[in-house]
């Protein structure tokens, strides 16, 4: 948690004073510091080993002469570990003496299972080394094993050496004499022991009749490794010779002799020997006195027979780049028949798919983890990615969340069904308000056209068929005139109609007034006050519009986020307060208009037209007051849609509530239409 506070201060989580730039954890403690450490440092998504450790367990030392209880009691503890754990790969590091105590465990009794479905990793100079006692067990669990040995060749001659090799070459040495007795189980005749239990030696018996498993007819990486050290100390024992400028030779009983020699002084010369050995390997070493070699990864298999055989599958290079160091032929590895060929895997988990993102599991290490599905609009594109990354702004997440498709335009447009639809309902309620008007120019002599100032219907009339083909430019593509122009005409169209459905309204009401004995209020009865309210009306509203084109005018724009896989091609606004003061300037003469004619529609007038004016706001004012949740819980092209439908609705509620009763009566009825009917349905009526 230090790492995390400021300097010589205990403040996790603050960045105040000088903090220290904590970028990577590199740690190399036991499994269950390593665990706290990463769940501490989860959190801050700071980078650390990759790999964690279900359990790691220190092989002790043991004196195999006094101390086979003890390895016994041990051997059959960690079996009992790794018969529990689910890790599929077992990392076993050690030297000689390890491998040895790895073919004890091994060596259980045949009653006992060896643990299946496991792969054991051996690190370099690990090689299959056993104690003469352990020659016969069965070493299959280890078949399938990989291991790095340090890179081999055969060498000239050494196979015929091993084929020739004998006890009887070495008198002074005991080592070939001991090694032929444990490898053969047998005594040589010259042997000291008193009982002979496995039979006598010949000394003909062949190295390559023991199992591959107890010794190995090839050159090791050890062997190798010997060999090239024994030939560098030569080579540089040569160079030192011979370098006779300070050192002098002397004769003594015939061997040559370095006077003055000291050992530290070939240090010099082991730094720069450089030769081919038999084999034709160089062999050289590098500015820090290393060898200059790499790795051979090796796969160990075993056969029925015992025979055994190390596959190279792959190298380890240590002079190239970090991420091409190390090499594997996965198909030329043999696993382990519990594997059936395919290639383990060591998790405690499985890997989190394409489409989702690992997520942390409280309580558990950090290398098990669950799967999270990726949100929309974000992917994952491998196996166990971390987070999950923004598509681009043209594109979008398909449904498995694992690939981002391009978005398409998206606009109303004349080429699609909702538009033409649209259109044509445009269209043809136009084409039957021309109708109307036409019916209304025709029969203009006639009593029930001259009701209520005719020229005020006539007004409206156009009015409403400019409102229904205002509607086309709302469609197609937009443009910055089409942007311009779309709202407020539609919205100086709308203010002149409901302007005429207000004077209307008041004209109704003033003139019913007017008739009553002593009134001063017919001299305001007439053309002159029902223009001054469309006039004035009309021009508030073409004042607001002119402001919002002042100041911040609508224009073509690109929405690439309402809707996830369209790139919607509309009008913006420009000032959202001046839009909103356009619709609500419309929506209060609305408001107006409805409570004058609602006041007014019980007046006695044969022609009263308050009734009908009463309906057609009620059906304008309800249009437009569901357009607007219905316009904000719509995204794109269906914007659009709503409002040209609640425009060619408010506009055909007008025309139908309005006029219809009035043409049915001229075109169905003519016989009501004349003043002595009039005059005596209202005589009626009183």
């Amino acid at each position: 948690m230090e790492l995390l506070s400021t300097w010589d201060k205990f403040n996790p989580n603050y960045k105040c004073d000088v903090k220290s730039n904590l970028v990577a954890v590199i740690g190399g403690l036991s499994s269950d510091t390593s665990l706290h450490i990463a769940t501490i440092l989860g959190p801050y998504k700071i980078s650390q080993n990759g790999i964690c450790f279900d359990f790691i367990e220190k092989i002790p030392r043991f004196n195999f002469i006094t101390e086979v209880d003890k390895v016994a009691a041990w051997i059959d503890e960690i079996y009992g570990v790794i018969m529990k754990t689910t890790s599929n790969v077992l990392v076993f590091h050690g030297e000689i003496q390890t491998m040895i105590i790895l073919g004890t465990f091994l060596c259980v009794p045949e009653t006992e299972v060896h643990p299946g479905g496991k792969v054991w990793i051996m690190p370099a100079q690990m090689d299959l080394a056993l104690l003469g006692f352990q020659r016969k067990c069965d070493v299959q669990a280890l078949h399938g094993a990989i291991s790095f040995n340090v890179q081999s060749s055969e060498l000239p001659g050494f196979q015929n050496f091993l084929q020739i090799i004998n006890p009887s070459w070495t008198k002074d040495d005991g080592f070939i004499e001991d090694f032929w007795q444990q490898a053969f189980d047998c005594e040589l005749p010259h042997s000291t022991v008193e009982e002979i239990v496995g039979g006598m030696c010949t000394g003909r018996e062949k190295l390559e009749s023991l199992p591959g498993h107890f010794f190995q007819m090839r050159m090791t990486g050890h062997s190798y490794s010997i060999y090239n050290a024994v030939y560098a100390v030569a080579h540089a024992l040569k160079a030192m010779c011979s370098s006779r400028s300070k050192h002098r030779l002397i004769v003594d009983k015939g061997r040559v002799k370095v006077q003055n020699q000291q050992p530290w002084q070939l240090h010099h010369f082991l730094r720069s020997v450089s030769f081919n050995n038999s084999a034709g390997d160089m062999i050289s070493f590098d500015q820090n006195g290393e060898l200059v070699a790499g790795f051979d990864v090796i796969n160990w298999v075993f056969s029925s027979n015992h025979s055994f055989h190390n596959v190279k599958v792959g190298r380890m290079n240590t002079l190239v780049p970090p991420g091409q160091a190390l090499t594997i032929k996965e198909d030329a590895i043999t696993w382990h028949s519990w594997f059936n060929q395919v290639m383990p895997l060591s998790l405690c988990n499985d890997p989190c798919h394409p489409g989702y993102s690992r997520k942390k599991l409280e309580g558990k290490p950090f290398c098990c983890y669950g799967c999270a599905p990726c949100p929309e609009g974000k992917i994952t594109y491998q196996q166990d990615m971390v987070d999950c990354t923004n598509c681009p702004e043209d594109h979008y997440s398909n449904k498995k969340h694992d690939l981002c498709i391009p978005k398409h335009l998206s606009f109303l447009s004349y080429e699609e069904p909702l538009g033409i639809l649209l259109a044509i309902f445009a269209l043809s309620f136009s084409l039957m308000t021309a109708l109307v008007l036409g019916t209304f120019v025709k029969h203009q002599d006639t009593p029930i056209v001259k009701a209520n100032n005719q020229n005020l219907s006539y007004t409206l009339l156009i009015s409403l068929l400019l409102c229904f083909l205002c509607a086309l430019l709302f469609i197609g593509r937009p443009q910055m005139v089409t942007c311009l122009l779309r709202q407020t005409v539609f919205g100086i169209l709308f203010s002149v109609a409901v302007s005429c459905v207000l004077a209307k309204t008041i004209t109704v009401v003033l003139a019913f007034v007017a008739t009553k004995p002593g009134s001063r209020i017919k001299k305001w009865v007439g053309k002159r006050l029902a223009n001054s309210i469309i006039l004035w009306c009309s021009l508030i509203q073409v004042g607001i519009c002119t402001v919002w084109l002042a100041t911040s005018p609508p224009f073509p724009d690109v929405d690439m986020h309402s809707v996830s896989e369209e790139i919607v091609l509309e009008c913006n606004e420009g000032s959202a307060l001046t839009f909103y003061c356009f619709l609500g300037y419309l929506g209060f003469l609305a408001l107006v208009s409805f409570t004058v004619a609602f006041l007014a529609r019980k007046l006695p007038d044969s022609f009263n037209e308050a009734k009908f004016i009463t309906f057609s706001m009620l059906v304008f004012c309800s249009v437009w007051l569901s357009f607007v949740p219905s316009y904000l819980s719509t995204k794109g092209k269906y914007m659009v849609a709503v409002e040209i439908f609640s425009i060619l609705a408010s506009s055909t509620g007008l025309l139908g509530c309005i006029f219809f009763p009035k043409c049915y009566i001229i075109v169905v009825r003519p016989d009501l239409n004349n003043r002595k009917q009039l005059i005596k349905r209202k005589s009626q009526r009183s």
